[in-house]
């Protein structure tokens, strides 16, 4: 298979235009159409630009799995040090102060419900929430039984291996 090294100018820019979240679809599209050469050819030279922006929406993500981690530790540190704050102010008996630059205070939070024992709950308090059982449904069409309101759609998809 072609590297992306052996690409053509026109796939190249083929990718430049993928990276351009500003890149109109129809543009995109016209490029792609645009570009000459045999059907094989041309689904090889896809491919490659298919694998590379693949690796790049991967190289994506693990950034913001690893950004998301920092922030995350971010988080933790700001609740740490609000806590630690928290726990001094309230240990001196300081909960209401002023500095030049901030207000300090500890005050009450709206009550929060906390249910000890779910089994217990009437059923006056009981949301239900109907969801349409699509494995029924699809299971019941297989196996025959005469379904009215809905029916099975057989798709296609290009797969490259």
């Amino acid at each position: 298979m072609a590297t992306l090294y052996e690409l053509s100018n026109d796939y190249l820019a083929l990718l430049d235009l993928a990276d351009d979240p500003d890149i109109d679809e129809q543009a995109f599209m016209d490029t792609l159409e645009g570009i000459e050469g045999a059907l094989e050819d041309k689904a090889d030279n896809y491919a490659v630009v298919i694998d590379e922006i693949k690796a790049k929406a991967e190289k994506y993500k693990k950034e913001i799995d690893r950004l998301s981690g920092m922030k995350k530790a971010c988080d933790n540190a700001v609740d740490r040090m609000k806590k630690s704050l928290e726990n001094v102010m309230k240990a001196t008996g300081k909960t209401k102060f002023d500095t030049e630059l901030h207000k300090f205070s500890i005050q009450k939070n709206a009550p929060s419900l906390v249910i000890d024992d779910e089994s217990k709950v009437p059923v006056h308090f009981l949301v239900v929430k109907e969801e349409i059982n699509k494995t029924a449904i699809k299971d019941a069409i297989k196996a025959g039984e005469e379904i009215t309101f809905a029916h099975l759609e057989q798709g296609e998809s290009l797969r490259i291996k």
